[in-house]
């Protein structure tokens, strides 16, 4: 009896979810937030491994969900283009900050906008789990010291620094 109970505790450690994900953005005005996104660091889905050049675009459908297009090219600046597409429905209408993001119907993955520039200028978004995180901007290239406190800011949210990447981006 006791190595099955040793076996189920063991069980019970590796399948714990991560502890709730501090508050997100506060306030998220949705129409600003709207047109491109330049990738600038990542820690990649199995698709965007290997993407330069990736921009996530985001339009504002009248039914209040979120037109989602990511472009990038695959393997190097004259790679592939690639084009993948989904939609966001937002969930906290009273912050506009976490949505389900879905790709494959019915499933809507968890996609939360974890901090935003006042001037909406570069934004860091997370997922609960801590798998897999974006940092963007408006621009291809932001200075080093605001990557670093970008990178800061999602280790404090409990994100492994050393899984981020950067992403090569050249206009």
């Amino acid at each position: 009896m006791k190595p099955f109970l040793i076996a189920a505790a063991m069980l019970l450690v590796a399948c714990r979810s991560a502890p709730p994900m501090e508050t997100p953005a506060p306030s998220v005005d949705l129409q600003r937030y709207m047109g491109d996104w330049y990738v600038i660091g990542v820690i990649p889905t199995r698709l965007e491994k290997d993407a330069y050049n990736a921009v996530e675009s985001y339009r504002l459908d009248e039914d209040g969900s979120i037109e989602t297009t990511f472009r990038f090219r695959k393997g190097g600046f004259d790679g592939k283009a690639k084009e993948l597409h989904a939609r966001g429905f937002v969930k906290d209408r009273a912050t506009n900050s976490v949505w389900g993001m879905q790709f494959i119907w019915p499933i809507k993955a968890d996609y939360r906008i974890a901090w935003i520039a006042g001037d909406y200028s570069q934004v860091v978004v997370a997922r609960e789990k801590r798998d897999y995180l974006w940092i963007m901007a408006r621009t291809p290239q932001i200075p080093d010291a605001d990557y670093r406190e970008r990178v800061a800011f999602a280790v404090g949210l409990g994100y492994d620094a050393a899984k981020i990447v950067k992403v090569p981006q050249r206009q």
